[in-house]
């Protein structure tokens, strides 16, 4: 798969010798009068399945209904496999692709135990697209991570450790400030449900990544979802492991009320198979997870995203123990070098080329 998406963007690289490639890519989009997410990737990214990429670079703009797009409203549109073109401030496309390519998996550096005085950040592999030591960078997180704490530039430095068992992350190593910040992790709706393990030991970070929970269905019995009415009554699966909380947020109380039936299975797999076997109505995971899968089992004829909105829209967190003596001062750092490379182009710099990456896969 690796050696495909190789190929494909070396040949990205190749076309871009050309004068075709000086154009720009990506940029800004104003809404037009008929406009719907789907028509506008399908305009510009010629896939309307992609209204999903806007949706979510887009979530403090157009809200949580991709319908909620207003006449005039600026969209900023991230550049993919060198689309779009023509838009008013975007980069070049042939530098995204050649920095893409030239991406290679993390080094990992081994601490010392001068590292116990410097910020120790927490996190771990197997969360693709956003953490693992096998992508390129350690994933689209990983190096909005690193660049965001170069950016702070801490007088006692930072570094970032890699503990794959995320079981521990939140017991012992956070707890007993055996490390200090990790990421990255979603947050539930604690207004609602304070008493969770989330809301009541973590204090959360400014978000730096939306991503999209949705629900992919059987295109031979399709479900819409644009209000809860569209699920009364259906089985949904989601695997054994992951969390629960987005069918209770916001007052839903689908799990509580029997709104809806919850089917859990072994893996984001099993739960596709007793899709296309007909037992459940629909598959509930991110974005990426739930593409990737789907790609996997080559089932992209058969499953796809449900119409309508997604179920819910999940922020990545960096988080810090409550019972850390300089959680707030910690977060801080951060939070400034979070703001620092989103004023100075390179969150979405890295934002880009990891999408290239992505969507080739997929």
């Amino acid at each position: 798969m690796r050696a495909t998406i190789t190929c494909f963007l070396l040949a990205m690289v190749a076309l871009a010798a050309s004068p075709l490639a000086a154009q720009t890519c990506g940029g800004v989009y104003k809404v037009q009068r008929g406009d719907s997410l789907s028509l506008i990737a399908d305009d510009l990214y010629k896939n309307a399945g992609m209204w999903t990429v806007i949706h979510s670079n887009n979530i403090g703009t157009i809200g949580d209904s991709p319908n909620s797009i207003r006449v005039g409203m600026a969209l900023q549109i991230q550049c993919i496999d060198g689309l779009p073109t023509g838009l008013e401030g975007g980069r070049d496309a042939a530098a995204i692709t050649t920095q893409a390519v030239q991406a290679a998996p993390l080094v990992v550096t081994p601490g010392t135990a001068t590292t116990r005085r410097k910020i120790n950040v927490l996190t771990g592999s197997d969360f693709a697209p956003f953490t693992d030591k096998n992508l390129p960078n350690g994933g689209i997180l990983a190096e909005v991570v690193q660049a965001a704490m170069e950016a702070a530039a801490p007088e006692q430095g930072f570094a970032i450790h890699w503990v794959d068992d995320w079981a521990s992350h939140h017991e012992p190593l956070l707890s007993n400030a055996l490390l200090d910040i990790g990421f990255p992790w979603f947050k539930p709706d604690c207004e609602a449900d304070p008493d969770t393990y989330r809301c009541a030991n973590l204090k959360f970070s400014a978000s730096m990544f939306e991503v999209l929970m949705l629900i992919f269905v059987d295109n031979t019995h399709p479900i819409t979802f644009n209000s809860d009415a569209d699920l009364e009554g259906k089985t949904l699966c989601r695997p054994s492991g992951y969390s629960t909380y987005i069918f209770d947020q916001k007052s839903r109380n689908w799990l509580k009320s029997g709104h809806i039936t919850l089917e859990r299975a072994a893996s984001p797999g099993d739960c596709f198979r007793l899709l296309t076997d007909g037992k459940v109505d629909g598959v509930v995971l991110n974005e990426f997870l739930g593409r990737e899968k789907i790609n996997e089992l080559k089932l992209q004829d058969r499953v796809s995203v449900a119409q309508g909105q997604p179920i819910s829209i999940d922020g990545n967190h960096m988080v810090v123990h409550k019972s850390h003596p300089e959680g707030d001062a910690l977060l801080a750092v951060f939070e400034e070098g979070l703001r620092r490379i989103k004023a100075d182009g390179t969150y979405q710099r890295i934002v880009d080329e990891h999408m290239t990456r992505i969507w080739a896969d997929f």
